[in-house]
């Protein structure tokens, strides 16, 4: 057994949770509380949120790194996204880090994504410390939750040394953790002072060579592409000659051009880095997550990152409508490929596979809201394309037909609990478990295949009038349970080209619920609506009034139109079927027929 070591001068940790329990805000307190920023010094609220994106939704999108310095001990911090969507920058992030504080709500407790992270942590082998949040909401219940932490852990088998995990109380947006809630907390030395006596040092043998595990990639104007990662074993220097290993072994020699540290949120110039910190190396362009980066002497490749297999997919393809060009700045398929493989080199969880048609790329991945961020990030970079409908990934098992499935959370008012286990038993929900909270709410449990929750997410919000929650997680693979209705509702379809007439709207009305406003540019094949009836409808909504000199009483009365609520992309993705996709541009989201033409989807329904 080789003898290892530990580095007792650094200490690398992530920071897990449910999305919204507060992990960002707690960087933020870390940060004002450790010397970051000096006294007075301005910084943005939910530093780490750094996209636009991010910003925008409140949510974490990918990890991010930065450090902080407490009595002389650099602790690498590492922000994780909460959504089940972005699993993979979980999972990549803990390859990282020595142990990890598992962030939980004190009034909502462990909820899907806590349960997800949580498991990945324990496979690792990580350290863990509880960090109950919020403890100031009026609805909390740290006593309850920290029970259920314990009920969580046990559920995942956790070890022994596991389950007893040092805890504290804390209220992120202070910047406050206590021990005890009888004694309230004045500042976070407690979280730092845990954080170095609990978390060990990370492990290296002093024997062996240089080895970095790549777990990161960024890209810089003037350096090029860096490759982010633990130093493993060994030390390295600025201008080394190093190698980096990739699949199957293959070997890729580079100069260390420029070498750099985490200090708080930013990058710092070094010339070298020990064992156990996280590096940042410059000099390499083919490079990949999952590649060692070791000395030209001692070539050794480390187990690379393993992340869980993608569950849905979709076609992306050039934009192929009428108004192809109009709106965006990269619309041929060879410039959508290319961007599509670079978000694959960064994003781990996902995979871009070529049509064997050459008619596109095939996106894998984790959840239609991981797909939904790719879009809006490519179409604010100025992409044209269009996608087709989400479609989960079938594995077959001993000639068995196997879907995913996962685990459903439902927390809503009680007189919803009718329509919403009606909704979901008819897409082959099973419920697992009924609780009643005695307080008007209750929480459901449900195992339904991924394929019923395509779709059905804002139908949920509309049956529980906003106020339901639902959260999930995929529980693994079962036999293929069968086939369920999913729309009940065909399309209104523009018949030609031209502009939406308020006229010709104001007569659509009554067929259906209309995505379009007036002035709004149509062509033939788009879906201008919802029709009320199962079959599609071709209709005019450029049809304008016929002018006569004849008057009559109530016939040049005004026309109002029922408000339009905007398309996003989420509900563009939802709604679409298999024979429709959703264009995609800078200004616009439209939806559309596969074969625009009327009389080509006629010839085609024949044949089929």
């Amino acid at each position: 057994m080789p003898h290892k070591i530990h580095n007792n001068a650094i200490r690398n940790i992530a920071i897990i949770a449910h999305v919204d329990h507060g992990k960002t805000t707690l960087v933020d307190a870390m940060f004002r509380q450790s010397g970051v920023f000096r006294e007075g010094q301005l910084f943005e609220e939910r530093l780490m949120d750094n996209m636009d994106l991010e910003k925008e939704r409140g949510i974490t999108i990918s990890a991010k790194n930065c450090a902080i310095n407490w009595k002389k001990i650099k602790i690498n911090i590492l922000d994780t996204p909460g959504h089940a969507d972005f699993g993979g920058e979980v999972e990549r992030a803990l390859s990282m880090v020595d142990g990890a504080i598992l962030l939980v709500d004190a009034a909502e407790g462990p909820l899907p994504q806590t349960r997800f992270v949580l498991s990945k942590a324990l496979q690792a082998g990580l350290k863990l410390l509880v960090v109950i949040n919020k403890i100031d909401r009026p609805d909390a219940q740290p006593e309850r939750v920290h029970d259920e932490v314990l009920e969580l852990l046990m559920d995942l088998d956790a070890h022994e040394d596991q389950l007893d995990f040092p805890m504290l109380y804390a209220i992120g947006k202070d910047g406050t953790v206590t021990d005890s809630l009888d004694k309230p907390g004045t500042d976070l030395r407690p979280l730092y002072d845990m954080i170095i006596d609990e978390i060990p040092g990370p492990t290296y043998q002093p024997e062996e060579p240089f080895q970095m595990l790549v777990s990161d990639l960024s890209h810089s104007d003037y350096l090029g592409r860096l490759a982010i990662g633990k130093v493993i074993n060994g030390t390295v220097k600025s201008k080394e000659k190093l190698v980096c290993m990739g699949m199957h072994n293959a070997k890729t020699p580079l100069n260390v051009s420029k070498l750099q540290v985490y200090e708080g949120a930013s990058l710092t110039d070094t010339d070298e880095v020990g064992p156990g910190d996280i590096a940042v190396l410059a000099g390499i362009s083919d490079v990949h997550i999952g590649d060692t980066i070791c000395s030209r002497e001692f070539p050794n490749a480390l187990k690379p990152i393993t992340i869980d297999e993608p569950t849905i997919s979709m076609r992306f393809n050039a934009n192929s409508s009428p108004f192809s060009g109009r709106e965006g700045k990269f619309v041929q398929s060879s410039k959508l490929r290319e961007r599509l493989q670079r978000e694959a080199l960064k994003n781990v969880s996902l995979q871009v596979e070529e049509q064997s048609n050459s008619e596109g790329m095939i996106v894998k991945g984790r959840g239609e809201f991981q797909m939904v961020i790719l879009m809006e990030t490519m179409r604010r970079e100025g992409y044209e394309f269009c996608v087709g409908q989400p479609e989960v990934i079938f594995h077959y098992v001993d000639g068995k037909k196997m879907e995913p499935i996962e685990h459903v959370y439902v927390d809503c008012e009680e007189a919803y609990t009718g329509i919403v286990t009606e909704k979901l038993s008819r897409r082959k929900g099973i419920m697992t478990a009924y609780i009643n909270h005695e307080s008007g709410r209750t929480r459901l449990e449900f195992s339904i295949p991924s394929r019923g929750l395509i779709g059905y997410r804002d139908e949920f919000l509309t049956d529980t009038r906003g106020t339901g929650l639902m959260n999930s997680f995929i529980s693994g693979n079962e036999p293929y349970r069968g086939e369920f209705p999913v729309r009940q509702t065909g399309s209104l379809l523009a018949d030609r080209q031209g502009e939406g007439v308020p006229y010709a709207l104001f007569n659509l009305e009554p067929r259906g619920q209309l995505f379009i406003r007036p002035g709004d540019p149509v062509y033939e094949g788009m879906i201008i609506g919802e029709h009320n009836r199962e079959n599609d409808l071709n209709v005019n909504p450029c049809k304008t009034k016929k002018l006569s000199n004849v008057r009559a009483s109530g016939k040049d009365d005004a026309v109002t139109l029922t408000p339009i609520l905007p398309m996003t992309l989420e509900r563009a993705v939802q709604y679409i079927r298999e024979d429709e996709m959703v264009e995609v541009t800078p200004k616009s989201i439209r939806l559309r027929k596969t074969i625009l033409s009327a009389a080509a989807r006629k010839q085609s329904e024949k044949r089929s």
